[in-house]
């Protein structure tokens, strides 16, 4: 946005002189004056003229030039800022996601996947400077998104997650963790981060959780884990109809806390309970708070001088008096 500014503010503490200049040209026009005393001036009733009484009007520009020159010193300009980022220190975040069948469980609204997709996908847009990859998972696991720096992608793949029967029900935790590790082991990111995220106990895959986390410790990655689920009992799916319609009851949630607990530890992360929305939602926002990224940000001033107007201006007035004075107004001075 363009506004204006002065180079030279000071050089307006000169108007304070325009009082001092005004006084002086009424002293100065008082003294070249001359003066007849005369018994009467019948005799020069109608020699007075019009253009005699314009005569004063010719300080007024050398003052408006003046004024003029003082606001050219000032040097006005117009400034037009624009900014750009640089990121300095990047982070690879890969957010691996449980889509089993119990993340329908309704203990968080509508249920836990949906709240997960609401969440994260806030969280990608607070994350405007790094790259972000995501990876579900079941029993098996694969790649949604590799890592990448267009958020729109990432963006509509956490829309369209949902409960897959591609993918064989279970909790393969080992198998979601190693391969957001793979998505990440050759980042060239200053920061490497996998964000993992179940609501039940390893019990599928042939991947040890402990051993996915130590390679991911040897590739200096971070891993902050989420457990998803309240304490106690949840509405949980249990089986589906034969018209597919998914079956709910009353369930104990069980999470294994120690193991995530474990997998944070060892690679210097954090792990995190979420047991509502709202704690969800807190949850990514400490992530967030935790993984700052450097930005660097330059900013560009475009200048354009405004000054050039005001000499002329003033140039314009000093000629016009000096014009009138010598032409128009020569009988009368």
């Amino acid at each position: 946005m363009e506004k204006i500014t002065f180079l030279n503010p000071e050089f307006f503490w000169l108007f304070l002189l325009i009082p001092i200049a005004i006084a002086w040209l009424f002293w100065k026009k008082n003294q070249q004056s001359a003066t007849l005393k005369m018994s009467s001036l019948k005799g020069f009733k109608g020699a007075d003229t019009g253009i005699a009484k314009l005569k004063p009007f010719l300080n007024v520009f050398r003052i408006l030039a003046l004024c003029s020159l003082i606001i050219a010193m000032a040097r006005p300009r117009t400034v037009d800022v624009s900014n750009k980022t640089k990121t300095t220190k990047g982070i690879d975040i890969v957010m691996a996601v449980d889509v089993s069948g119990s993340m329908l469980a309704k203990d968080l609204k509508p249920n836990r996947m949906e709240a997960l997709k609401r969440v994260a996908g806030d969280f990608v847009e607070q994350r405007p400077n790094d790259r972000i990859g995501l990876v579900v998972y079941a029993s098996e696991a694969y790649t949604k998104t590799p890592v990448t720096s267009d958020k729109a992608i990432v963006e509509e793949a956490i829309k369209s997650i949902k409960y897959d029967t591609f993918l064989q029900d279970g909790t393969g935790i080992g198998m979601g963790l190693a391969t957001a590790v793979n998505r990440l082991k050759s980042s060239k990111a200053k920061s490497k981060v996998i964000i993992l995220m179940t609501d039940g106990v390893n019990n599928a895959g042939f991947i040890e959780p402990e051993t996915a986390a130590d390679i991911a410790k040897q590739y200096g990655i971070k891993v902050y884990t989420i457990g998803i689920g309240t304490n106690g009992m949840a509405e949980s799916p249990y089986a589906q109809a034969p018209n597919d319609e998914i079956l709910f009851q009353m369930m104990k949630v069980e999470i294994d806390e120690k193991l995530m607990q474990n997998i944070a530890q060892k690679t210097d992360g954090k792990y995190f309970r979420a047991t509502s929305n709202d704690k969800l939602a807190q949850i990514y926002s400490e992530i967030n708070k935790l993984e700052t990224t450097e930005i660097e940000e330059l900013k560009f001033y475009d200048y354009d001088e405004m000054f050039r107007p005001f000499v002329w201006l003033a140039g314009f007035l000093l000629l016009l008096e000096i014009g009138l004075r010598n032409t128009v107004f020569r009988s009368f001075i």
